[in-house]
């Protein structure tokens, strides 16, 4: 019988767990016991497990090798000799997972559930320069007889000191076990529940990948989106494969080219668009074609453009870029100067965007700047400050089929020498050998025309695309019989 006295109107409230009740309720399950392997900033994890008491029955081993010769001596060692990798965390979680069940027999612990968890991290730095990131992972068992789930994290700290951080990281740890074992049947809650007692600003999180029985139906790329869409962090990558990628390790000293759209689907302008940008931007002194990286992004609110973010249209627009071999990011910045300022905590070197002529007047447009004590003038000094080029798309004037570019484009009069400065020197260049036929081509139209049961739209997308729309009914497209029908 219940003493709490509740009232109307009431609102129901989650009761979160602290972190010592989440340690002991795993800590007094007798079927759950594994292993932890940390390396690089104590063990904060295991620590809590102790803590909460009764740990004998959950613990069947704790380790750091924080020696890189031990540690190479366990694990193995890496072809590129680092340490706070995907690859060695993988390895770690390989390693403990096989240890464990060869010391412990399933004749004699039949109804044991095993799992490994191990993190590999790099604290900030003694002069403060690098704030420090890591690897955080968790391989366990929903059932005795099942194969193994999975788990991997990559997390950048935000906290200034080290002890700090080493606490953050033992509290992500306990909500990445309990959550494995108490929230694998929803993953996007899972993913919420990793910042129970943390806050946005101590831990960012911007890569995720879940494989395993329990995470069969789990698509990734919904899981990157969902970091972006919760906060967790300001941009998530995949590769064309369709896998999360770690941005950090793809961008690293390259030199960058970026195209923004809806692609909503993608068109046959906007791969002509990145095709003429791209051979111009490889020919640019100081960038080498073996070191340059493209990346196609969708911000937040090209996703929202009809209100609330559709996972099933997200997920039409990604499958079309990865099918044509293309890196997509999902981001969180509404201005360019932001995706810049990100590019640069990755890069030195050269980056490019590739744009179309209504985007460059919308950068010239003060509104958006508002938010700024600096108004436009700092936007644009963190924009063009950098190793920056424009390489603008021409469009077709609707009332004179007048081709306009960086040439002839209207901006405010009060931006008109603000755009002249930049143009003079060389931030803005024109792309000269487009196709013209393309320039009547727009997303919407398109859009528009498959809802409708139209023909004709095929001829404006990128050979194959029209086929992958029919074939899996992307972007709600119906057969004619279909349409006839409702």
């Amino acid at each position: 019988m219940t003493t709490e006295i509740t009232l109307r109107g009431d609102k129901a409230i989650e009761q979160i767990p602290s972190t010592k009740d989440k340690a002991l309720r795993i800590n007094l399950n007798e079927h759950i016991y594994g292993t932890f392997a940390e390396i690089g900033a104590g063990q904060e994890t295991v620590r809590h497990f102790f803590r909460a008491g009764a740990s004998s029955g959950t613990i069947a081993k704790a380790m750091s090798a924080y020696d890189k010769d031990f540690s190479d001596a366990i694990y193995g060692i890496e072809d590129d000799g680092r340490y706070v990798t995907e690859s060695r965390l993988r390895k770690m979680l390989t390693h403990e997972t096989k240890l464990i069940e060869e010391r412990l027999k399933r004749d004699k612990h039949p109804n044991k559930l095993f799992f490994s968890y191990a993190n590999t991290v790099a604290t900030i730095d003694f002069a403060k320069q690098f704030k420090g990131h890591g690897w955080v992972g968790i391989k366990f068992q929903v059932e005795p007889d099942e194969e193994y789930n999975e788990i991997l994290i990559h997390i950048r700290f935000k906290e200034n000191d080290a002890r700090l951080q080493q606490e953050t990281l033992g509290v992500l740890g306990v909500n990445l076990i309990y959550g494995a074992f108490y929230k694998h049947n929803d993953a996007k809650k899972l993913l919420r529940y990793l910042y129970d007692h943390l806050d946005k600003d101590q831990i960012e999180i911007d890569t995720v990948n879940f494989s395993g029985p329990r995470f069969a139906n789990v698509d990734n790329r919904l899981m990157s989106l969902q970091l972006v869409k919760n906060g967790m962090t300001d941009a998530v990558m995949f590769n064309p494969e369709g896998k999360n990628i770690l941005p950090a390790a793809v961008l690293y000293k390259k030199n960058i080219l970026a195209l923004r759209g809806s692609f909503r689907p993608v068109t046959k302008v906007n791969m002509d668009m990145y095709r003429q940008s791209y051979e111009m931007f490889i020919q640019e002194n100081k960038v080498d074609k073996n070191n340059t990286f493209v990346v196609f992004e969708i911000t937040l609110s090209n996703l929202k453009a009809e209100g609330e973010i559709d996972e099933r249209d997200f997920l039409d627009r990604a499958e079309l870029l990865c099918s044509l071999g293309q890196t997509v990011m999902i981001s969180n910045f509404q201005e360019y100067f932001k995706v810049l300022e990100y590019f640069s905590t990755f890069t030195k070197s050269r980056t490019g965007l590739a744009m179309g002529v209504s985007n460059l007047v919308d950068i010239f447009d003060e509104k958006y700047y508002r938010h700024l004590s600096g108004g436009i003038l700092e936007a644009f000094g963190k924009l063009f400050y950098r190793d920056l080029k424009v390489y603008l798309y021409p469009m077709k004037d609707p009332e004179t089929g007048e081709i306009i570019n960086s040439e002839n484009l209207k901006v405010h009069p009060r931006m008109k020498e603000l755009y002249k400065f930049f143009k003079y020197n060389g931030k803005v260049t024109d792309i000269t050998t487009f196709d013209e036929k393309t320039l009547d081509i727009f997303s919407r139209k398109i859009l528009k025309m498959i809802s409708n049961g139209e023909s004709g739209w095929e001829e404006m997308l990128p050979d194959g695309i029209a086929d992958m729309i029919k074939k899996d009914h992307l972007f709600g497209y119906k057969k004619s019989s279909e349409l006839i029908k409702s």
